[in-house]
């Protein structure tokens, strides 16, 4: 399986958390075959709401969560 990643993001209900206000406005960025490319696509998307505390992306490992039993290499 490749390693696969997810950029997302959203507004969320503290800048210190994940916990997003509504996931029914989640911005899904895309799927990436690489952390290089997943990293490129996040730092575009965080960088156009720098200025909005209350904006947060990330890069979710999706690999890990469909086979978690393998090595984090």
């Amino acid at each position: 399986m490749s390693k696969m990643h997810l950029v997302m993001g959203g507004r969320v209900t503290n800048p210190q958390t994940l916990e997003f206000q509504d996931l029914s406005k989640v911005d899904l960025v895309g799927v990436f075959p690489d952390y290089a490319s997943a990293e490129k696509a996040w730092r575009g998307a965080a960088q156009r709401t720098v200025d909005d505390a209350e904006m947060r992306y990330v890069i979710v490992h999706l690999h890990r969560l469909l086979e978690p039993e393998l090595p984090a290499a």
